[in-house]
């Protein structure tokens, strides 16, 4: 009698990043945003690689590299995009290759990100941070990456070419400003200068120092005269005008005032 061997498929565990931002940046999110349910937090809707072929579109063994090179950093095979009309002076006739394209969505492109924050990004040669200025104004954020070696999936030694991508991550946010705080909890590394809102932030610290200085002036001055009450109280006799200055600013007075009448009556 044979034995039956049962094959079991066990389902692939989600991807680490999507827990996290349902655990515990869609909360964060909700709160500062003051959301009154979670639907309307932005979330990722995809990913989307493009790469140029450039001079390469003629050559058919570059363009057949730039594929598979493409196909190994996304994890899914790209389409080819093709010209739509003929320009002479670039050498381009239509239907021509110019380009591969790969758009990722779900557990692909939650685990892409994860590789491009955790893994790629970090190996950018003379890194600084990410342009926070790359925003559409619709809540889309790109970004280029000029080599293809910084995905540690590429081998170094197989590249005949070094070529770059773009990557344009869209979100369902409704501005900049949402959209930045979603990648920023995803662990997108951006620069501090030219964040969105950062004019805003900067007012308003301005603003509250303005504000502190002049309660810390107003403190002050209620001290000082706080103190020299007390002084008054201990020594008032140190305090006290002389009553001698009283009465010869009064007699000053009365001969001035006798006279400018002197002098009226002269005129007249």
């Amino acid at each position: 009698m044979e034995a039956t061997v049962e094959t079991t498929s066990q389902a692939a565990p989600p991807p680490r990043l999507r827990e996290r931002y349902e655990q515990e940046i869609l909360p964060a999110l909700t709160q500062k945003f003051g959301y009154s349910t979670p639907m309307q937090a932005p979330r990722l809707e995809k990913i989307t690689l493009n790469m140029g072929l450039g001079t390469e579109k003629q050559d058919k063994r570059s363009f057949e590299a730039a594929q598979e090179q493409l196909a190994i950093i996304a994890g899914q095979y790209p389409n080819v995009r093709r010209a739509r009309k003929s320009v002479a002076s670039f050498k381009l006739r239509e239907g021509m290759p110019v380009g591969v394209s790969v758009t990722l969505r779900r557990a692909r492109m939650w685990e892409f990100l994860d590789r491009l924050v955790s893994i790629a990004v970090p190996r950018i040669r003379d890194f600084r941070g990410l342009n926070p200025r790359s925003f559409d104004g619709r809540g889309n954020y790109s970004m280029g990456v000029k080599e293809q070696l910084i995905f540690p999936e590429i081998d170094y030694d197989s590249v005949d070419v070094v070529r770059g991508l773009d990557v344009t991550i869209t979100t369902s946010a409704k501005t900049d400003l949402e959209a930045f705080e979603l990648l920023l909890g995803l662990g997108m590394p951006f620069a501090q200068e030219g964040r969105p809102g950062q004019a805003e932030r900067e007012a308003k610290e301005k603003e509250a120092e303005e504000e502190q200085r002049k309660e810390e002036a107003r403190q002050k001055a209620e001290v000082e005269q706080a103190a020299l009450e007390q002084l008054k109280e201990e020594n008032p006799e140190a305090y006290a005008k002389p009553e001698g200055e009283d009465e010869g600013a009064a007699e000053d007075g009365d001969d001035e005032a006798g006279e400018t009448a002197e002098e009226s009556s002269n005129d007249g």
